[in-house]
């Protein structure tokens, strides 16, 4: 049966504030332990929580802000338009980005794929939305 559309929501804030607020062994708890993660703009997949928390960890950005634009529900997934601001730690550039993810969830409201999209690629995202 799985969970209600509110709470895929709900599960969807809950990750972004956890890592917004650097909580990521928070954020680690809410997907599956064979969580895939489908990186933007052919970085790939990654497989599993651990590896998952390892690209989590910051490197790169001194800060970095995620937002939901809007969100969009089809059965087990949840189509996520995304605002991403950052800064860089050594340069202090500042990124402002738009993306879409497509997060799929379990019966018990875990996460168990989470497809990365550019703004872009929009058709795409919908496309992985309806499976």
């Amino acid at each position: 049966m799985g969970i209600s559309d509110d709470e895929k929501i709900e599960r969807v804030n809950r990750l972004l504030a956890a890592m917004n607020t650097g909580e990521l062994n928070a954020a680690i708890e809410l997907g599956h332990p064979d969580i895939v993660l489908i990186r933007p703009g052919g970085g790939g997949e990654l497989r599993g929580t651990e590896r998952l928390r390892a690209w989590m960890e910051p490197d790169a950005f001194e800060s970095q802000v995620t937002e939901v634009l809007g969100c969009e529900i089809h059965g087990e997934r949840a189509l996520v338009h995304l605002r991403s601001r950052a800064r860089g730690a050594v340069s202090g550039i500042e990124l402002d980005i738009r993306l879409w993810s497509v997060y799929s969830f379990d019966d018990q409201g875990r996460f168990t794929r989470v497809e990365i999209y550019l703004e872009h690629e929009e058709d795409e995202a919908r496309r992985a939305l309806k499976g």
